[in-house]
């Protein structure tokens, strides 16, 4: 059995820079105040909660050349990941350790697409190239693994929610083959107005949100090992003709345990009824608390999706909870688990993974 530790946690979102203020925000559980988005074409803004402006180390970290012009969601990526990996000194020296990087995106860099196609439309031979490199979905890790400064394994995963728990098996799955030897996993989103009007159609009465979480990855260390261990992630249960959102649920759930009544659940629930109905009939059955922080902060794919990642290893890690399960039933791809332990408790074997 190969056991993989988190040995860190990162997070930019609507509550604040760190994770300090995500978990805060969420435990108080009373949602943020919502702020109006203008949407070109609707008559009625749309509901938003931003990120607000860095302060601190976090804004100390964009001075990077590569960053003066990198969108919202390369520095989210940036900020979260220094925070996991322990702060600037301690995120360069991980290089050394052969660190990989993974980055999960739903919509990716849409800031600069929706600018770069604007000025295309308006004037093709006036648009600026140096817009373009931010419209692609690697924009964000090819960032990072710059500023870090390694050369290690480094990938970009586009999905909907579920592909930050897939980034975390495919972390696990460098580290069981020895490819790395820790990996850093950023689920990240950015706020726009079009991105505001998808969701607004997936799901009437969504609030947009927009930030990044990060774990780190590692195999059993020299000294003490850390408290935390991803123990599994569960197959991806993909969303089709011939398996409802409900069925995938259902099957999520049937691959993680019953829980008790000190396990925590952290659920991928927007405060939606019908949007969050296939995910609670699943979990209807469960003896513990149940967290559902894209309820208080806003909806976020990916980035919303990391949040509960966050939120779950960082109980364990604190000794609330002896263990904490995630839930994440995408918006229309997959649905997919995952469960932390405190180390000891178990561990992530070699067949495992999503």
């Amino acid at each position: 059995m190969t056991h993989i530790y988190v040995t860190g946690f990162g997070a930019v979102s609507p509550a604040g820079w760190g994770v300090g203020a995500l978990r805060e925000a969420v435990l108080h559980g009373v949602p943020l105040p919502v702020h109006p988005q203008e949407h070109p074409g609707l008559p009625q803004p749309l509901p938003m909660r931003p990120v607000p402006a860095p302060f601190g180390s976090a804004a100390g970290l964009f001075g990077h050349p590569r960053l003066r012009r990198a969108s919202p969601i390369s520095r989210y990526t940036l900020a979260a990941a220094v925070e996991a990996l322990g702060g600037e000194t301690a995120a360069r020296a991980a290089v050394n350790g052969r660190l990989g990087v993974v980055v999960c995106v739903t919509a990716g860099g849409v800031n600069y697409t929706r600018r770069f196609y604007d000025e295309t439309l308006r004037d093709p031979a006036g648009a600026s190239p140096l817009l373009f490199p931010e419209t692609v979905f690697n924009a964000p890790a090819s960032h990072l693994a710059a500023w870090l400064g390694t050369t290690a394994e480094s990938c970009t995963l586009v999905g909907d929610e579920g592909m930050f728990l897939q980034g975390l098996a495919l972390a696990a799955e460098w580290l069981v083959w020895e490819r790395v030897d820790a990996a850093v996993v950023v689920g990240a989103e950015e706020p726009d107005w079009l991105v505001a009007g998808a969701q607004h159609l997936f799901a009437r009465g969504t609030v947009h949100a927009a930030g990044a979480g990060a774990l780190v990855l590692s195999r059993a260390p020299a000294g003490p090992p850390p408290g935390v261990v991803l123990e599994r992630v569960t197959d991806a249960f993909s969303i089709t003709r011939s398996r409802s959102r409900p069925a995938a649920a259902r099957q999520m759930r049937a691959q993680l345990p019953t829980g008790d009544a000190a396990e925590w659940l952290v659920v991928s629930a927007r405060g939606l009824p019908r949007r969050d109905a296939a995910e609670r009939e699943a979990w209807r059955s469960w003896p513990g608390p149940t967290l559902a922080p894209q309820a208080v902060l806003g909806a976020a794919f990916n980035a919303g999706a990391a949040w509960q990642a966050v939120l779950a290893g960082d109980a364990v890690r604190r000794g609330s909870a002896p263990a904490a399960v995630v839930s994440v039933v995408g918006t229309d791809q997959q649905a997919v688990g995952a469960r932390f332990v405190a180390a000891g408790a178990g561990g992530l074997t070699d067949g495992a993974g999503g």
